[in-house]
Formats: C-alpha cells, structure tokens, sequence
C-alpha cells in the first residue's frame, strides 16, 4: 500500500501462490513406497508451510508494556494484545474478522489505540480502522468495537502519515471523489473526525509530511511518463527536483533540521540508486553514500524516532549488507548477531524511549523468531518461534547463482535444492517473480521449501527488468515481455540442464501475477520446454491487461506503455498482441493449471477465463479453479491451502515426483468449492448485431445553440476545451452540428438525423486535413476518409439501423424512454476499427446536477459497449427539457484520457 505508483509498488505482488484440485477428503498419507527414492527427508505436511501461524507480527507497544501480535481466531488471522511478560495463550482478542486475515496493523503513537486495514474479500479497496486495545467488549460481541476511520465504499485509502507531533492524528488519501486521485484528509483518531487538507485536483500521486506534520512535498508523474518532486507553498506548487520516466527519485524521510529532505535517486549519469541529501529551498543535492561494493541499488535507511539521526543504510545484494552510523546501534546490532549467528536480524518495533526493542531473526531454513532485547540490561530473551513445528533439520540452503542470459546478460537467481539426494537429474521448478518490476530476495521463502521437501530443484531468477540491480539491468527489460525477459528464464533451465542439475524432460514452471504471465509466456513461446505449468493470476492479453488497470494506477498508465508497450500505437499494439500468450495459444502444449482470484483488480478475470477458453475449445486439457472470495493472490489459508494441494499433486503428475495425499477437512472440503469445470466457462456475452434493433424516441431534440466547455484529463495534464452545438429542424431533418476547440485544433461534425425515428442518415467530420464523409443507408454505411486530398472508399456491415451516431448521439439518447431501469442496445458505426460496434445503455437514475447553465434534476445515462470492451460514457439529461447538461467519457482509444464536458448557457 504505498502512497505513490513507484515502479516497486505498480504491480508488486506477494507470492502467496494458490493452487488447487480435486483430491478425496482424507487425511494426510505418508508416500508410497515408490516415491521413497533417495534419501529425501520425511514429507511436511504443507499445512506446516502454508497453514495459519500460531503466532505471527509481534509489535510493541510505544510504552513497552504491552505486545499486539496476530493469531488465529475461527481459523483466521486476528489481532491479539498481552501484557509484555505474559505468555501469548493469556493474550485477549481485539479484532474478530471471521473470514479475512488482518493484512496489516500499528499501534498509534501514542499507544491508546492499534490501527489495522482491510478490503473487501480482496477488492483492495482498503479502508483504515481503529481499536481501543484496552476497551470492554462491545455489546453481544467478543472484541471491542472497531471503528472504520475512512469509511470509503469501494474506494481505496492510502496512509500517508502518522506524526509524532500529532499522536492522535493520522493523515490518509481517499479516491472516494475521484478513483484516480487521492484527496488528503487529517483523520482524528480517538473521534474518527475528517478534515480535507487538499482536494487533488492537479494530479498528484504521491505525499509527503514533515516532522510536524506538515504537507512539504509532492510527486507528480507528466504526460511522458517523468517524475517531477513539487514543493508545497502557500501559493501553490514549485517543482524541485525532476527525473525521466527511465530513472527514479523518491523522498525518503525529512532531515532533522527540518530542511533538507533524504532522496533515494538514480538520475543522470548514476546507474546504482544513490542516497543524496536534498534541500528543496536551494535545489542543492548532497551525495552521502551509494553501495561500497558497486553492486546493487541502495536499499533502505533506518532513523531514530527519537534524535531524527540516520542510523543505519542497507543493500540488498545475494544477501543484505547493513552500514551503521551510530555506533551505540551498531555495538548493540553486533551483541545480536553473535548471539544467533547466520541469522538475518531486523528490527521490528521498538518503545518511544528507544530502549527496548522487538527482534525478528530469520535465515533461509528458518521462517524467523521473535526476541525482545534490552538495551539497558543487554538482555535478549525469547518471545516465539515463528511455525515451530517446522523441522528446521530438512529445510534447504537458498543458494545465489549467476548465469549467461541469450545475449550474454548475466542473470542473478537463488537455486534451492532437495536435501538427501544427489543434485544430478532433478525435477525442477522455476518460479518467476512477480512485478515484473521487484526482486527476489535471500531468506525463508515457503513455496521454495514446499517444492524442495517434495524433492524438486527451484530456480528462482531475477530476470532483466527486476529492481535493485541498477537501471541499466531494469531498462533491459523495457519492451521485453515474452522476448528477452523470458530467455532470462528459458536460459536458467538451459544452465541447469547442463550443469546436470535439472532433467530436461521434468521441467515446470509456476508463478504469480507477472510470474503467471510468464508461465503463460513459457508454455506459449517455448512449447516443449516445460512439462507441466501453474499459472496464478497471471494475464493472458496484454492489450486487454492494459485497459483494465485500476484507477488508482492513473499517474503510473504512461509508465506501463513505456516499459511494456504502447497500445495506441500500431508498432506497440503489433508488439503487445505477439507478446500475448493468448494469441499464440494454439502452439501450447503443455498441460496446464489456471488460478485466479474472482475480485482481483488489477488482473481481471477474464485474462484467465480467455485461456481457459482458448485451450478447451481446441480440445486441449486444462485446469482451472478460481476463488470468488479473493483478489490478486490468495489471503485465507484455506483458500492457499486447497490450492496447493492441488498444485503439488498437479505437478507431481507430469514432473513424476512425490506429493501428499489429501489434507485437512476443511481444506479437502473447500477444494470442490473453487474447482471449476472449463466446460462451463464463458465470457461475458457480447449482443449479437443481428438480434438488436433500433431504439424508438419519444421525445423530439431541443433546438437551440448551446454552449459547453471542459477538459481532457490524460495523466497530471488536464487540457482545457470547448464546443457550441447547433440543434436544428432543416429540410424535414434534424441537424446536429458540433463545432469544438480541442488542444490539436479545431474540429466540425455535422450528423443528420431522419425527422421522426432520428436515425442517422448522413455524417460529415472536418478535422485539420482529415475529411470524413459517411452515409447510411439499410444495414450498411458506406463514405470516404480523405487526409491531404487523397480519398479512400470504405463500407462497413451493420447488420441493421443504426442509432445515436456522431455529433447527433447524445440528443439522440436524450430523446428515449428514458426512467429508472431503462436499458437497450443499439448499432454505431466503428470508424477506427471499420465495423459495427454495439453498444448498452442504462439509466442509473436521476441526480441532482449544478453546471454552470445552472441546477437541475438530471437522468444519469451510462454507456458502455455490448461486447465486453472497455470504455464509457455518462451522460446527465435534464428530466425536463431532455437538454444534455453533461458529458464524461472514457477508454482506451482516447490513451485513457478523461473528457469532460458541461453546459455553459
């Protein structure tokens, strides 16, 4: 949930991988004798790997008397509070989600409360919530009352500070007005009092506050696709710092003397993200460190909460390095270290006074322990052992490799492999990240040790375009979807093959998000590479990927078309479409499963219902199952659970090695659940053109001349434009004529209407040096585009009358039966594309409406296309006069601009 659409944070995705299928309700089963080759370790049950903790996120409290963890409660994920010396089982329940963990949660600054988030069965439309840890129980319920501080319905809150000068404030983003940007308010948390501080209407990103709690600084990304850094001032904003859309700076935290801000940048000559001081009074930059060895990009910065000191930078190379500045940190850090030697150490909280402190300690074999250590008594005791009935003993090393890539890139990945058995002929697995725009990083990572207690090797590649290891590594990835990105991954097994590690004919390959794009990319584009293929969330047409995302990803939209493609253009729609394992799916033949969350926003379902689809209708077996009660990767365990059960035996099947039968009750139960057949899987129906007819008007156009002006919004840039539209009755025909001023000039349409049926008889475009010409007559329209004087004949197949076309459309709309509930479908004539194009509206029902020409009580008119395509218009239609008041239109032929027009006059 971070406050900008960084590249880090526009598609990352946790890899909570879910698979399933079918299997008997049945307990766990030992393997079969056949499958006891070697001396593989005993098989874990993966309810071990993937079940609920028993205890989870420990966090003190800013007085260090008290300790917030999670716990399951009716099998879900729950906040717990204890006194700190408790044991955890005298913990008291505060939250009782029955269904969906507690994703995330804090105590409040002042510790009277814990602030915790969570969506709706993984929509990500999170809201932000409150609970008083030490409050009664609410009436007829087990935990005191939690309250919503955002109460945003289907919108989606960012938490952009939380200020120790205020402890009783956080201060959050609502895209509640607008679902692209996000308005600043000042929540008062004891009372849940909302205050706006700014209203976004300059299309800001991101926000950044001061020590005291002060709106300093903003980031912007431009119609390019740049990052611009804009300083707050009482008149308005000041750019201070600016960088292309192929390079990156971000603020980080504000400098004690309250001046010079901490920036993470990589712009000009630098390739490595460097840590610079930066003062957005002056524009003075101040270098003060990048990565000693030269390897990778800075990491992190740790502070004190207590002096404002830096204390700490880390880097992540095959493992995390750490650089102390403060030498009482550091003495204390070492005191650790040579207490649980090998571990990777963390600190997770601490108390305001800075003394005692919560430590988490974790390796790759082991999923971590938390401690409290003592900074005054150098005492470092125990809290719990994260999944202790793990058996450390048979998890494996993660180990970090290089490799040549197809033209010589060298390609870091981490290889786990199976304890017992020689490391000569192996089943693998590869497992590409998600992003793509992230990394893999060293550490306990439970999908590799599933997949390696189950005797497979597990590559997992930080492929070109993988944050962290310079700009130059990320922009080789640039366009590279499907091409080079995936001979990273194809060019891992080739290494492994002939190394001996892998057996080339038990290669599979899993993965989520843009990992489940590049299993779908693999199996497609490399057909008898992989033997078996899990693909998770992963999206199946990029063209359609594109224009879906979310609204929340506005500001980011120029960075997809520049690291991807751009589909406006006829050379990145062709690349786009040849990136797409849908279009190549006839060549697939590798068997297949397709996992999808049903709510998830950012890949639609369709991305997977559309593969599913293409492989049955060409006869060819794959497996599907989809969760209607989760997003973009699976948050319940039992959901995971089912799911990997499913996986496990899915692969074991055609990579031939062992799995484990069965599981828990639950577990088996959900299985059938989520499963679904690929026989009864179908897009959303698309109108057929020779079944809709031709919507009756009931009402005449208002003649007149009227006036209208607005913007088109694309990105940070909005465009101011107008138009005057004539409605008149001229030669027993109505005649529509829009005459508009637009940023690339001026423009004039003239559509004809028949006097009674208004339907369109003729259209006539003028735009710069393109002229339009356009008749219709029966089910066809036939005319000419001219540019330059060279006209060119066209003919377009209707299937039947058309309705509501051109300069005429909306007076047209304006002129049905329009009430509560009203819906039809009707013919345009696609002038683009050259076909017809069906189209669906619906009356969403009468609003209160102040334009400019004044209030009125206005129908809301929605359209949108009949056959599943993106893109819709609005329009508000005074209930009155049937005088088109307003007009918002968006879609993906329009670069994901937003028009908006209203009535001046």
């Amino acid at each position: 949930m971070d406050s900008s659409p960084t590249l880090k944070a526009l598609l990352r995705v946790g890899l909570a991988l879910v698979l399933a299928l079918p299997l008997a309700a049945e307990g766990a089963k030992p393997p079969a004798p056949a499958a006891r080759k070697g001396q593989l370790p005993p098989l874990i049950d993966r309810d071990k790997f993937f079940g609920n903790p028993e205890i989870a996120g420990a966090q003190l409290s800013p007085d260090g008397k008290w300790i917030a963890f999670l716990k399951p409660y009716r099998e879900t994920r729950n906040i717990w509070v204890k006194k700190v010396g408790e044991p955890y089982a005298k913990g008291h329940l505060i939250t009782a989600d029955p269904k969906r963990p507690i994703p995330a949660f804090f105590w409040s600054r002042d510790g009277k409360q814990i602030l915790f988030v969570q969506d709706r069965d993984g929509d990500e439309n999170y809201n932000v919530y409150a609970v008083d840890p030490a409050a009664p129980a609410a009436a007829g319920k087990e935990v005191p009352e939690a309250r919503n501080l955002t109460a945003a319905k289907g919108a989606r809150a960012m938490i952009y500070a939380v200020p120790k000068a205020d402890p009783d404030t956080i201060y959050v983003g609502l895209n509640d007005r607008d679902a692209a940007w996000h308005d600043v308010y000042k929540v008062k948390i004891s009372t849940g009092e909302r205050t706006l501080v700014r209203k976004n209407t300059e299309r800001i990103a991101g926000w950044v506050f001061d020590k005291q709690a002060n709106l300093r600084l903003a980031l912007r990304t431009t119609d390019k696709g740049d990052t611009e850094i804009l300083r707050v001032d009482p008149e308005g904003f000041t750019k201070v710092y600016e960088c292309s859309i192929f390079e990156s700076a971000a603020p980080i935290n504000f400098h004690k003397d309250g001046k010079r801000v901490y920036l993470e940048t990589n712009k000009g000559h630098r390739d490595l993200t460097e840590l610079v001081l930066f003062d957005p009074a002056t524009g003075k930059e101040e270098k003060l460190e990048s990565d000693p060895k030269g390897r990778v990009d800075f990491g992190s910065a740790l502070f004190s909460d207590l002096t404002d000191e830096l204390i700490a930078t880390t880097y992540q190379d095959d493992r995390t390095r750490i650089y102390w500045k403060d030498k009482a940190w550091e003495a204390d850090f070492k005191r650790i270290q040579a207490k649980l030697p090998g571990r990777e150490i963390g600190l997770a909280s601490m108390t305001n006074d800075e003394q005692l402190v919560m430590v988490a300690a974790y390796s790759d074999q082991d999923p971590g322990s938390r401690y409290l250590f003592d900074r005054r008594t150098k005492k470092l005791s125990l809290e719990y052992v994260s999944r202790e009935d793990l058996p450390r003993k048979d998890m494996v090393a993660m180990r970090p490799i290089r490799y040549k890539s197809s033209d010589g890139l060298e390609i870091p990945a981490y290889l786990s492999l199976p304890k017992g058995v020689p490391a000569k002929g192996l089943p693998l697995v590869v497992v590409p990240h998600g992003g793509p725009w992230a990394r893999d990083a060293w550490g306990f990572n439970n999908l590799a040790q599933f997949l390696a207690n189950r005797g497979y090797a597990v590559l997992q590649p930080n492929f070109r375009g993988s944050t962290g290891y310079g700009k130059k590594f990320l922009n080789a990835g640039n366009k590279q979807w499907g091409d080079l990105m995936q001979d990273d991954l194809t060019w891992g097994v080739k290494h492994l093959v002939a190394q001996g590690i892998a057996d080339p004919k038990r290669v599979g390959i899993m993965g989520g998000s843009y990992g489940g794009y590049a299993t779908l990319a693999g199996v497609a584009f490399t057909p008898d590479l992989y033997a078996a293929a899990v693909s998770i969330v992963g999206p199946s047409n990029l063209l359609t990927l594109l224009e879906t995302i979310p609204p929340y990803w506005e500001a980011g939209r120029i960075v997809f078309h520049e690291r991807m493609g751009n589909p406006n253009t006829p050379e990145g729609r062709k690349q786009l479409e040849r990136q797409s394992p849908l279009n190549s799916a006839a060549k697939i033949h590798t068997p297949l499963m397709v996992i999808q969350g049903a709510n998830d926003p950012r890949v639609k379902k369709a991305e997977s219902d559309q593969i599913v689809i293409a492989l049955r209708d060409r006869g060819f077996p794959v497996e599907y199952l989809c969760a209607p009660d989760e997003g973009h990767g699976f948050a319940r365990p039992v959901n995971n659970q089912a799911m990997f059960a499913a996986a496990e035996t899915f692969l074991a099947k055609y990579l031939k090695a062992r799995h484990q039968e069965g599981g828990k009750p639950d577990v088996m139960k959900r299985l059938p659940e989520i499963t679904v057949d690929p026989k009864t899987v179908v897009l959303a129906k698309k109108a057929d053109a020779a079944a809709v007819g031709v919507p009756r008007p009931v009402a005449k156009p208002t003649a007149g001349t009227f006036t209208y002006a607005g913007t088109i919004a694309m990105g940070p840039r909005s465009m101011p434009i107008s138009m005057v539209r004539t409605v008149k009755e001229e030669g027993g025909a109505w005649v529509v004529t829009d005459a508009a001023k637009l940023p690339g000039g001026e423009a004039v349409e003239t559509t004809t209407m028949a006097q009674d049926s208004l339907v369109p008889l003729k259209r006539l475009v003028k735009q710069g040096a393109v002229t339009i010409e356009l008749a219709y007559e029966g089910s066809k329209a036939t005319g000419s585009m001219a540019m330059g004087g060279n006209a060119r004949p066209f003919s377009i197949e209707l299937g039947g009358g058309a309705y509501a076309e051109g300069s005429g459309s909306e007076d047209a709309l304006a002129c049905l039966p329009l009430a509560d509930g009203y819906t039809t479908t009707f013919r345009n004539a696609d002038l683009q594309r050259q076909k017809v194009q069906l189209k669906q509206l619906k009356v969403a029902g009468q609003e209160d409406l102040k334009v400019p020409a004044g209030s009125f009580k206005a129908w809301k008119v929605e359209l949108t296309s009949a056959e599943g395509e993106p893109g819709t218009t609005t329009v508000w239609v005074d209930t009155a006069t049937r005088k088109v008041l307003k007009t918002v239109a968006t879609g993906p032929q329009m670069g994901g601009a937003v028009v908006t027009v209203e009535l001046q006059n």
